[in-house]
């Protein structure tokens, strides 16, 4: 540890499905030696991922054993290094990589045993060690409570415009994004940012107009009230054609109108599970549904390191900030923020600041 550098940090602890009371608050938890390669961050702020919340009520279908750091995306600032740090020096402003081995390419089994919030103790601490391949630069447009929301939401909503070779998001494509969660409104500002037609999908009429004022949403549907809004959507669409990209949320329970929505060879990015359960007698697609249309269906699971570079330039490059929710946290509510999103009462991110 370097001189001065502190032993010990306040951290919240997680343990699955005990709702909100299976987080706990450990003070003065000792830090671990920095190795060669690693630096110290003194985490400034926090956001929630609906995947934090999910482990938390059981409804996350990863599990981990015990108790560990929950929340995998955070910012912060590089207080200490190891001896053979060559990336970063102190001083530097950093974000975590959500799956610390993923530095380029494909996923991979080994990949996923090194996420962070799941498989290995994430963010929700004071101060945190992390190997210099485990961390990215701070773009320099966005403060550290707005670059908290990056690892996870922001760089899954670029692998789905942007990762897939040959389907790469362009000027003049029509974007879907359903609901206004992290992954979505990331999506809708990177396509809007690329010249791409949005339209997005609500059930709330306030939200509807937020993302019309505020973001420059061209049309949004009322999922509620329009139970065959793949066709409305269809409809949206420049050439009336269909969807090129669809950021799917809701799982099972909407996919049957993203193959609606959807045009020929067009990608749907499978992000989320937020629909839940089918209900009985709900229409469900099918293999054939996906054969008829020949669309890609694609599952993302984040992204890489380089994805995350990329993504960071043309943050910069067209000046686009986080949506973060007027409520920030401090790091003593984690319970309070947890039911905050687990009660949908958010607009943008719901962030920890720890200062």
């Amino acid at each position: 540890m370097a001189p001065n550098s502190p032993t010990t940090s306040d951290r919240w602890t997680a343990r699955q499905e005990r709702g909100m009371d299976g987080l706990q608050l450990d003070r003065n938890a000792v830090i671990p030696p920095i190795g060669p390669t690693s630096c110290l961050i003194k985490m400034a702020a926090v956001s929630l991922n609906y995947r934090d919340v999910a482990m938390m009520t059981g409804a996350y279908p990863g599990r981990f054993e015990g108790s560990m750091v929950p929340c995998s995306d955070g910012a912060g600032t590089i207080i200490a290094i190891g001896s053979d740090v060559s990336l970063y020096k102190v001083g530097d402003r950093v974000c975590t990589l959500f799956s610390q081995g993923r530095q380029s390419g494909f996923v991979t089994p080994a990949i996923r045993e090194t996420t962070l919030g799941n498989k290995l103790d994430g963010v929700l601490r004071r101060h945190a060690v992390f190997d210099e391949t485990g961390l990215v630069a701070v773009p320099a447009s966005l403060s550290l409570i707005e670059a908290s929301t990056l690892p996870c939401a922001a760089l899954t909503a670029w692998n789905a415009l942007f990762g897939l070779e040959g389907r790469r998001l362009k000027a003049g494509d029509a974007v879907l994004a359903q609901g206004t969660g992290g992954v979505s409104l990331f999506a809708m500002q990177f396509a809007l940012a690329a010249g791409a037609t949005v339209i997005a999908t609500t059930f709330s009429d306030t939200k509807a107009e937020k993302l019309r004022r505020e973001l420059g949403v061209q049309h949004v549907v009322n999922y509620k009230t329009n139970k065959h809004w793949g066709e409305t959507v269809r409809g949206f669409t420049p050439d009336q054609e269909g969807a090129h990209h669809i950021i799917e949320v809701g799982g099972e329970n909407s996919m049957q109108q993203s193959l609606k929505a959807v045009r020929a060879e067009g990608v749907i990015s499978v992000v989320g599970f937020l629909g839940g359960k089918p209900l009985a007698g709900q229409e469900l697609c099918s293999f054939t549904d996906v054969l008829f249309i020949a669309a890609v269906v694609r599952g993302i699971n984040i992204g890489s390191k380089e994805q995350f570079v990329a993504m960071d330039g043309f943050i910069d490059q067209y000046d686009i900030k986080p949506v973060v929710d007027e409520k920030i946290f401090k790091f003593a509510e984690a319970r309070e923020a947890y039911q905050y999103l687990l009660d949908q009462r958010q607009w943008g991110r719901v962030v920890f600041s720890f200062d």
